[in-house]
């Protein structure tokens, strides 16, 4: 079988396999408590959708718009973050899981991608009383104090 009759296959078995989790679930924790996650979940995705999701959808509008796919390329973890909070919206146990996954590994190339930009950028960052003005002689005409 070619990979789109799997696909096809998964998401027709995906309410199947979300009411059997639901199932094992309330049987372990309670029918209610259950419930109560996967309203959790549902709002959590919808309050993704609206912080994050609104923002990319208009990112990837102005990219297409300008033909930019580089910058598309560079906002992958909005992608990732976008498609979580869709699998949040949707109430089940299997999808809350796989969205779960997809927001650490954002979080995590993040995490990551602001430790490599603050190694490359040459900019260090220090506290206000770790640093002060120096005046630039080099400059004719300049006061020794522009703070006025």
């Amino acid at each position: 079988m070619n990979v789109a009759k799997w696909l096809l296959l998964m998401l027709l078995a995906l309410p199947f396999l979300e009411l059997a989790a639901f199932l094992a679930v309330a049987a372990t924790i309670g029918f209610g408590w259950a419930l109560v996650l996967v309203f959790a979940g549902s709002l959590a995705g919808a309050l993704i959708l609206r912080h994050a999701g609104g923002n990319h959808i208009a990112r990837v509008r102005v990219a297409l718009g300008e033909g930019s796919f580089t910058s598309l390329q560079a906002d992958r973890d909005g992608g990732l973050i976008l498609f979580a909070g869709i699998l949040l919206l949707i109430p089940g146990f299997i999808t809350d899981t796989l969205a779960v996954f997809l927001l650490v590994a954002a979080l995590w190339r993040t995490m990551g991608s602001d430790a490599r930009s603050a190694q490359n950028d040459g900019v260090v960052d220090l506290a206000p009383e770790q640093w002060h003005q120096v005046p630039d002689r080099s400059l004719p005409g300049r006061r020794n104090d522009d703070r006025n």
